[in-house]
C-alpha cells in the first residue's frame, strides 16, 4: 500500500482488517491504543425522551439525516448499511405517556342554560310614560271636564297624522290630513255637547269634506285616498267621540276612569300572564307574542277589576255588573289590539310612531282603547242609564 492510502479515512478504500498487518504498531493516540484494539463505531446520536415526538414530526435531510423544524441536523438512522435500526427508547415508567391533545368540545345548545325572557320594549321608558300620561289624564278628568275634551281632541288629531303618514309612507295613500283633523276634533266636542246625535252629524260632514277637499289634486288615486280618508274619520275620531259622551253624563269622570282602568288592566293581565305563562299562539299570523293564556290572563284581570270599579265608583252599579263589563273589555280590548296589528302588518312596518319612548306612537296606545270605548259606553248606559 502506497503513503497515499494511508492518509484515506477508514473503510474509503481497503476492505481488509484494520490496521494492515505490513504496518507495525500504530502510533498512540486518543483514538487508537498500542495492543491494536477491535474496529469501533461511532455511537449514533440517540435523541432524548423530550424531543422524540418532535423528532418524529421533523423533515427529513440528506444521507439518512433529520432536520428538526427551525434547528440544526441532528444524526438518525443507521451509520452503517448492516447496521440495524435504533430501536426507540422506552418511556420512563415515571413519565406519563404523552396523552393526543383535543379541542374543547364545543357546548351544544342544549347545554346552554335557558336565556331569561326579556320584555321587548324599555319597560322604565313604557312607565315613566305611562305614569305621566295617567297623571295628566286623572288631574284633567277631575278638575275640568272642559279641558279633559281638549285631551281627547289633540290625541285624536296626533293620531291621525300617524296614521296617514304611515298610509302615505308604505302605500302611497294620500288620505287629507286638514278635513280629518278639523272634522275629527269638531266629533269629539259635538258628542260632549250634543251626545250621539252630534256625533254622527259630525262624521258624516267629516266624510263629506274628505271627499271634496281630495278632488282638488288630479283624479288619480281618488277613490283609494278618499275611502283611506272615510276609513280614519270613523276609526279615531268617530271611535274616540264615545269618551267624550261618557264624560259628559253626571258621574262621567268615574265613568271614563272605569273605562280607561279596565282597558289598561286587561292590556296588562294579558300581558303579564302571556309572559310568564303563554305557550299556545292566539293568533301567530297576526300577533306572534299574543297567547291563549295571555288572554285568559285579560280576562281575569278585568273582570275583577270591572267588579270593583262598578261596586266602589259609578252610581247605581253592582259587582256582578261589573263582571259582565270586565268580560266584554278584554274581548273588545284584544280585538282592538289584533286590528291594528293586522293593519301595521299590512304597512310593514312595527309601530305607528316614535312619539312616545317605551310605547310607539300615540296611535300604539289608542289601538286597545278606541274599539273598547263604544262598548263600555253602551253597556253603561244599559246598566245604570245614561246619568
Amino acid at each position: 500500500m502506497n503513503d497515499s492510502s494511508w492518509g484515506a479515512s477508514p473503510g474509503a478504500g481497503y476492505a481488509g482488517a484494520w490496521p494492515p498487518p505490513d504496518q507495525g504498531p500504530l502510533p498512540a493516540g486518543p483514538a487508537h491504543d498500542g495492543h491494536g484494539a477491535q474496529q469501533t463505531r461511532p455511537m449514533p446520536i440517540v435523541p432524548d425522551f423530550p424531543d422524540a415526538g418532535r423528532d418524529a414530526q421533523s423533515a427529513k435531510g440528506p444521507a439518512g439525516r433529520e432536520v428538526p423544524e427551525g434547528g440544526a441536523a441532528r444524526l438518525g438512522g443507521p451509520l452503517f448499511r448492516d447496521e440495524n435500526p435504533q430501536e426507540p427508547m422506552p418511556t420512563p415508567p415515571s413519565a406519563p405517556a404523552p396523552q393526543p391533545t383535543h379541542a374543547a368540545p364545543q357546548p351544544t345548545p342544549s347545554s346552554q342554560p335557558p336565556q331569561k325572557k326579556r320584555a321587548g320594549r324599555d319597560l322604565r321608558a313604557a312607565i315613566g310614560v305611562g305614569v305621566g300620561l295617567g297623571a295628566v289624564i286623572v288631574v284633567s278628568l277631575f278638575f275640568v271636564k272642559a279641558v279633559f275634551v281638549g285631551v281627547i281632541a289633540v290625541a285624536v288629531v296626533v293620531g291621525l297624522w300617524e296614521l296617514t303618514s304611515r298610509l302615505q309612507e308604505r302605500k302611497q295613500i294620500k288620505a287629507p290630513l286638514v278635513p280629518l283633523a278639523v272634522g275629527g276634533a269638531a266629533m269629539v266636542v259635538a258628542g260632549y255637547l250634543r251626545g250621539a246625535e252630534g256625533a254622527w252629524v259630525a262624521m258624516a260632514l267629516t266624510a263629506l269634506a274628505v271627499l271634496v277637499w281630495r278632488m282638488t289634486e288630479p283624479p288619480e288615486g281618488y277613490l283609494k285616498d278618499v275611502t283611506a280618508g272615510v276609513f280614519a274619520a270613523f276609526y279615531v275620531p268617530f271611535l274616540a267621540t264615545f269618551v267624550s259622551m261618557m264624560l259628559s253624563a253626571d258621574d262621567g269622570p268615574e265613568r271614563v276612569l272605569t273605562f280607561l282602568v279596565l282597558t289598561v288592566v286587561s292590556d296588562t293581565g294579558a300581558y303579564a300572564v302571556g309572559w310568564r305563562f303563554g305557550k299556545h299562539k292566539l293568533a301567530p299570523r297576526i300577533s306572534p307574542g299574543k297567547t291563549r293564556e295571555g288572554l285568559l290572563g285579560a280576562v281575569g284581570f278585568a273582570m275583577a277589576a270591572g267588579a270593583l270599579c262598578m261596586e266602589f265608583l259609578v252610581d247605581g252599579g253592582t259587582w256582578w255588573q261589573g263582571l259582565l263589563l270586565g268580560l266584554a273589555v278584554a274581548a273588545s280590548a284584544t280585538l282592538g289590539d289584533l286590528g291594528e296589528s293586522m293593519i301595521k302588518r299590512d304597512l310593514g312596518i312595527k309601530d305607528m310612531g316614535t312619539l312616545l319612548p317605551g310605547h310607539g306612537g300615540i296611535m300604539d296606545r289608542l289601538d286597545s282603547l278606541l274599539p273598547t270605548a263604544p262598548v263600555v259606553w253602551l253597556l253603561l248606559v244599559l246598566f245604570v242609564g245614561t246619568g
